[in-house]
């Protein structure tokens, strides 16, 4: 299969939508048509691999989608997480990963965001070694940001993409430019606008295909590559699975096997106890694992949710110093650098405080202390929300590697950690403060997700999907459980919760005013919020019904 080369550059990106539909390859149908500045993205080449994909991998995520209820089912009778019997030879094996590409060696600092144009262009710029571009937990998916995300992806590796901002600033890419790597979506989220043989194709499927149809040679022409970030394995069989597809698309674009690099996050609990056996399953082409710790701490809550000995204290207790984190980042350490893959650290959510030097200040001394602790426990490198945290991130790593570009040789022998140690449940309380916190929090991150807005900066921290499935699922886990008590010795139920949540709306009307309420989704994300609290069972993803209430 030929991949294009050239490109209209006129697109800004974010045009009007257009009612043509590209000319479908039979067994492809559009539920809506294609924004315009995205028609052109849909070759039929392109349409023909999104088919195999979809044909090719689509009952093998439903039964992996099956397999996550069977293990719920079994963590609800008790069978907790243990490192596999029947992969022990891969986890004694003496084994090592691919070379990893020369502009992946030095990754200390890392800035995410989602796939807006002006994003993209400042992210590549922010002075950061890699931007990654995320089609997943900072971006509604909604089918304009999916398909404008796209053009500006293209466009940014091929060198055309600028943006001019209503007020006129104008923005364009400089001379050296951040390393890219996008994250597609999630094995349990589908493409519901894109139908191979009338069933919605795997969305991480789709967003993979689109971008390196249009963009893997173009990487490879500078001397770069197609990266990846995948995101919420549980497990390697899921691993396995991208193994399988990313071949598929190698083999179509006519790219030797193992072109496209990846980087996974170990963001699920269970995924912790194959760390080895999901490096060996991409083993020719992935460079590390990130500690994806928002969605690890949420995964935790979800897995663990009927188990009374397993109530999470108030979120801002559950830092990366409480045990089972702590050993959770010292493993992920142990185990990548003895496959010769990089041990990334987590995200800093903090965001610069202009006009409150004290709160700035305070702000500041929590990510420095993160980050100190990040890069003397052996991590190659770190996550950013924020621009301006990026010089205080690199300053911290590069006094730490000296003339090193990574910390590949540090093994961390002495490190030692069993299945309880990852599991063990630290002590803490609940407070009021607390649990309306999480409250606010999710509305007001549903509400901006469910206008299209999958990065929202709320009480000075940059929240995406992972934080507000926090802040929900603890409220869902408080309500059902003795141990979800106050403080002050109430209990926890969903009328509390319920009543609280119609507080805590008023209160963001009359921060925001009448009119922004009215405008920004918020009684209706109240309203989810309230319907997946009072769910049995519980609800495994909020996007997943918030989804069904997009364009």
């Amino acid at each position: 299969m030929n991949q294009p080369t050239d490109h209209d550059t006129g697109a800004q990106a974010a045009g009007h939508t257009d009612h043509r539909t590209p000319d479908t390859v039979a067994g492809l149908t559009f539920t809506l048509p294609p924004v315009a500045a995205a028609a052109e993205l849909f070759t039929p080449e392109l349409q023909q691999l999104l088919i195999e994909l979809g044909r090719g991998c689509r009952s093998e995520v439903d039964a992996l989608l099956q397999a996550r209820v069977t293990r719920q089912q079994e963590l609800d009778a008790g069978v907790m997480p243990e490192f596999p019997a029947a992969t022990r030879d891969i986890r004694d094996g003496d084994w090592r990963v691919a070379e990893i590409p020369p502009d992946l060696l030095d990754r200390r600092v890392e800035i995410t965001g989602p796939v807006d144009r002006k994003m993209i262009i400042n992210a590549l710029n922010s002075g950061a070694k890699v931007f990654m571009a995320d089609c997943e937990d900072s971006s509604a998916p909604t089918w304009r940001n999916m398909l404008e995300g796209q053009v500006n992806l293209r466009d940014a590796v091929h060198g055309n993409i600028d943006f001019t901002a209503d007020n006129g600033k104008h923005y364009q890419l400089s001379d050296n430019p951040a390393v890219l790597i996008v994250r597609p979506r999630g094995w349990h989220l589908d493409e519901k606008h894109v139908l191979i043989d009338q069933r919605a194709i795997p969305a991480g499927l789709f967003d993979a295909a689109m971008y390196l149809y249009h963009n893997a040679q173009a990487q490879l022409d500078k001397g770069s590559g197609p990266y990846l970030y995948l995101p919420k394995l549980e497990n390697r069989h899921e691993a396995a699975l991208w193994e399988r597809a990313l071949t598929m698309m190698e083999s179509a674009l006519g790219l030797a096997a193992g072109t496209v690099k990846v980087t996974v996050l170990i963001e699920t609990i269970t995924a912790v106890f194959e760390m080895d056996e999901i490096l060996h399953a991409l083993r020719h082409r992935i460079t590390g694992l990130n500690c994806g710790r928002w969605d690890y701490i949420f995964s935790y809550i979800k897995r663990f949710r009927n188990h009374p000995d397993k109530v999470l204290p108030d979120r801002e207790q559950v830092t990366m110093t409480v045990p089972f984190l702590r050993d959770y980042a010292n493993l992920l350490i142990k185990t990548c650098h003895r496959r010769g893959a990089f041990a990334m650290g987590g995200m800093a959510a903090q965001i610069p405080i202009k006009g409150d030097e004290q709160a700035n200040a305070q702000a500041l001394e929590k990510v420095r202390a993160d980050k100190l602790r990040e890069a003397r426990a052996g991590h190659d490198g770190t996550w950013v929300a924020h621009p301006g945290l990026i010089p205080l991130a690199e300053e911290i790593f590069t006094r730490q590697l000296g003339d090193m570009p990574n910390q590949l040789h540090r093994l961390r022998e002495e490190v030692s950690v069993n299945a309880a140690d990852l599991v063990a449940c630290p002590a803490g309380n609940i407070t009021e403060r607390g649990v309306r916190g999480n409250i606010s929090v999710a509305i007001q991150y549903l509400a901006a997700w469910l206008s299209g807005n999958g990065c929202v900066p709320i009480n000075h921290l940059m929240e995406d999907a992972a934080t507000a499935e926090i802040a929900r699922a603890q409220l869902w886990q408080w309500c059902r459980h003795p141990a979800g008590q106050l403080e002050d010795g109430r209990n926890i139920d969903t009328a509390l919760v319920s009543n609280w949540i119609q507080q805590q709306l008023a209160e963001i009307e009359q921060q925001v005013g009448s009119t922004a309420f009215a405008a920004g989704n918020h009684a209706e994300a109240a309203g989810l919020l309230d319907a997946i609290n009072l769910s049995e069972p519980f609800v495994e993803f909020i996007t997943l019904p918030a989804y069904a209430m997009l364009d």
